[in-house]
Parts: structure tokens; sequence; C-alpha cells
């Protein structure tokens, strides 16, 4: 276990009670209304990238606005000691520096990740080669690892995978290309960024998924000396450099966690104000939450939500500016508390519907047909034992307990603080009946 985990482990909740996420087999939740100011704390989507590409740099990083609690970046900070790295947070910041070149290979025993995948990508354009644990995270479906592979093959790297482990290399080094993706993935966007930012020569990348979090990795690439031009949605250029700098960074907010609290305050009946809420990022969701029924108001860098009530919501999700995939069973919960029917597409993730098998346990109820799901909303709902399949379903499923009769325990309650920084002391401070359970 490396430092960061221990001081996470063993940070104690403001009642004493000292059991961990880690630890806990459950998550109680009881009936709750959100009341008060809470602050969104650094991206999990954007951070670990960032954590990704600092192996691309001998060089001193410091990030600011660091959740330092959240357990995949704690995860993630494991796996860089593992490679090489000293990391340890000085106020807000975490601050990473190189006690010795990284290894090619990524010896590691623990939980794995996704992010696996833009380390591999680090490691080949860094070293020449990369070899890693095959990625975890959520069970989403069909989330296969080949269009990170096109990216590093087109590159001029050869990748093969070898029991649990996979496995890339480019002796002479990774050269630029044209890639062009068959569909607007995150994930390869980030590791043609990543990648490219090395590689001799010009990298251009046709249909890429742009979103902030792109934008926040581009920006920290370009602090580091990197070349990179992005075109919108159509294309980006990237002209290979010889190496990289350290830098200072801060980690933009994140704009999941600030849905969550503005879903939970509506649904609640709540009143809460979300400090550093990413109002630019989420255009289009706040148009539907807006006409659903939400009272958002805007002061500064703060979002105000005041008592609405939830209308039927009819979305489909797609790219950037659209609806992300992750935020789907945040609006399906939504809609659970809509009077009516609400309809939702996920034209990116097809088989996300399994979180309303465990919504059916607190009385839901739903039907998916020709990939849409419908969702009958306004009927009471019953506290049940229900499980987080994945870390916004877990918190779906909170915020669902918030506003149901009796006790909802939530098994496997830790995907939650996967993706949350401090998820149930926020909530708690917010007014949240909810405790972590052995």
């Amino acid at each position: 276990m490396n430092a960061l985990s221990e001081i996470a482990d063993s940070t104690l909740l403001d009642d004493g009670d000292a059991v961990s996420a880690t630890e806990a087999r459950f998550l109680e939740v009881r009936r709750s209304r959100l009341e008060g100011r809470v602050q969104v704390s650094g991206a999990k989507n954007s951070v670990l990238r960032l954590l990704a590409a600092s192996l691309l740099t001998p060089g001193r990083i410091v990030l600011d606005n660091y959740p330092d609690q959240l357990l995949d970046a704690i995860v993630h900070v494991g796996m860089l000691e593992t490679l090489g790295k000293q990391c340890r947070m000085e106020g807000s910041a975490l601050v990473i520096e190189e006690a010795a070149a990284p290894v090619s290979d990524l010896v590691w025993t623990g939980r794995s990740i996704r992010n696996t995948l833009l380390i591999l990508g680090a490691l080949v354009a860094r070293t020449g080669a990369g070899s890693v644990p095959l990625p975890g995270g959520c069970n989403l479906g069909d989330r296969k690892y080949d269009l990170h592979e096109l990216v590093l093959t087109s590159l001029g790297a050869r990748v093969w995978a070898e029991g649990d482990r996979l496995h890339a290399e480019a002796p002479n080094g990774l050269t630029g290309a044209e890639i062009t993706l068959p569909l607007r993935s995150t994930g390869a966007t980030e590791n043609a960024l990543i990648a490219g930012s090395l590689a001799k020569g010009r990298t251009t990348l046709w249909n890429p998924h742009v979103r902030p979090e792109i934008l926040d990795l581009a920006a920290f690439l370009r602090k580091m000396g990197a070349r990179i031009v992005v075109n919108g949605q159509e294309s980006i250029v990237i002209d290979g450099v010889e190496g990289l700098d350290g830098v200072s960074h801060r980690v933009m907010p994140d704009n999941m966690e600030a849905m969550t609290w503005l879903v939970g305050a509506v649904i609640t009946g709540g009143d809460v104000e979300i400090v550093d809420f990413p109002a630019d990022d989420l255009e289009v969701p706040l148009i539907f939450l807006r006409e659903s029924g939400a009272k958002i108001y805007r002061d500064g860098n703060t979002a105000i939500i005041r008592s609405g009530r939830a209308f039927p919501i009819e979305i489909s999700t797609g790219p950037y500016p659209g609806i992300n995939s992750d935020m789907q069973p945040l609006f399906a919960a939504y809609g659970v508390c809509a009077r009516g029917e609400s309809r939702i597409v996920d034209l990116r993730f097809a088989d996300r519907f399994a979180y309303l098998d465990e919504f059916a346990k607190m009385g839901v109820q739903s039907r998916v047909l020709n990939s849409t799901a419908r969702i009958a909303g306004g009927a009471p709902l019953q506290g049940a034992d229900v499980r987080a399949l994945d870390l916004r379903a877990g918190a779906a499923l909170a915020l669902l307990g918030f506003v149901a009769d009796g006790t909802t325990r939530i098994a496997e309650a830790w995907q939650i603080e996967r993706g949350y920084d401090k998820f149930l002391s926020k909530a708690r401070a917010l007014g949240a009946n909810a405790t972590y359970m052995k």
C-alpha cells in the first residue's frame, strides 16, 4: 500500500465512524433532503489521464485541486510509484517526482483500472516498450481495447495480449501517422495525444472525441512542451517532440460530481449551492434539466439549486457536447422521481441498462424496447438491498435511497468512491442520512 492509500484508508468520517469505503460491505441510505453548500473536486475523468501523462517526463509535476480520496486515483498513484515515481500531497496539490526512469513493465497485483491502457501508451512512447495488466473499471458492456490498439499500431508499435496482460513494443520509437477512428472514442483520443506527443513527426487524428477532459489533457501536455492543435471534432494535429518538461496544472472540476449533487438537490426537494460548478461543460445537460423542472441559478462559479420538481425526461446520450453516457443513470434516477414516462437512449453503450434491475428492487417499473429504456416515474419507492454495478449506477442508487421509504443498503458501494472524491462526507455535510457498514 502506498502512502496516499494509507492516508485515505485511515481518514475518519466527521462523526468518528472509522469504516472507510474500501472496508465497507454496504452503504446504508435513508430518506434525506439535501441542503447546504458543496465544493466540486477535481475531475476523475481528467486527473487519471494527467497521471498517466506524467510518465512522459522526468520533470516535476504538480497537480493542484487534486482529488486525493478518489479510489481510482489512489490506485493510479500506486502504479506510478511502482514505475519509479515518488508522489506526495502538499496542501491541495499532488507532487510527482521521478526517483528512477520508468521501467517498461507495470507489475501490479492490486485492483486494475481502465487507465492502464494510457499507461501502456505512455510507456511505449517514452521507453519503446510497455506491458500492463488488462484494464479493469466499470463493466459497461462491450468495452474492448481495439481502438487503443489501432492508435498504437498506427504509430508503429506491435501490440499483443498474453494471458491477462497487454504488451506493446516499438524499439525504434513511435512514428507519427494519420489515424482515423471508426467511432469517437475518448480513451483512444487520449492515447493518441499521449503517445503522439513523443512520436517522431506529425500525427493527425481524424474523428476524435473532443470533450472538456480532452481539452484539459491537451492543455496539460502543451504546458509540458507538446505541440498540439485541436480542430474541433474534426481532427487533432500533434507534432512530436524529443522530450517534455515538468509542469504545474490545476485539475478541472468534475462535471459528473456537479451533475450528481444537482440531480440530488432536485429530487429531494433540496436547496444546494454547488461551488466550482463547470456550467460551460454542461450546457446541453443543463438545458434538458431546466426544461424538466430543475431550478438552476448562477452566481459566478456557483450553481444554486432551489427546490425544483422533476418532470419526465427524454434524452439520448452521445458525443460531446451532448449528454455523456456516464450521465445516463443520473438522468434515470431523475426520471424515476417524475410523474410520467421518461425515455433514455444510449448511443454509445447500448447494454448500459443493467442498473434498472437494481432500481426495480426499490419499486421502479421500467422496460427496455429497441435499445430505449422506458421508465415509469412517480411511484413510491421502498428501500431495498441493491448492488452498485458501476460507480455511476451506485451514485444513482444512493440518490434514490434519499427519496425512498425505509433503508436502502447498497452492496459494493466502494464503487461510488472510485469516481467521487469524499462522496459520503460531502453527502453527510448536505444532510444525507448515510453510513458505511461492515
